[in-house]
């Protein structure tokens, strides 16, 4: 609908993808807030790794944002390239 208003392919990309890291951002934030919360539950289960270790916390939180823009990346291709014509006779 958006490429038959005149937007660009580009800005549906960017649309898809930004509505996906949406649920994936809330569910980041959450998860490191409660992981911070629950650090003597889990130190007893970690080894090698401090429960608070921010490389640790990063380096997952990066992975996971990663994987969900990688996942997105493919059904707004898709969506960008949809002929504008067709979408709107369906």
């Amino acid at each position: 609908m958006r490429l038959a208003l005149g937007a660009s392919s580009r800005d549906v990309i960017r649309l898809v993808v930004s509505q996906a890291l949406r649920p994936v951002t809330a569910g980041v934030i959450i998860g490191v807030a409660l992981a911070l919360l629950a650090t003597r539950t889990l130190a007893a289960q970690l080894f090698g790794v401090a429960p608070r270790d921010p490389l640790t916390l990063v380096g997952v939180t990066v992975v996971l944002i990663a994987s969900a823009v990688a996942a997105s990346i493919v059904p707004a291709r898709r969506a960008s390239r949809v002929d504008p014509t067709r979408a709107l006779n369906q």
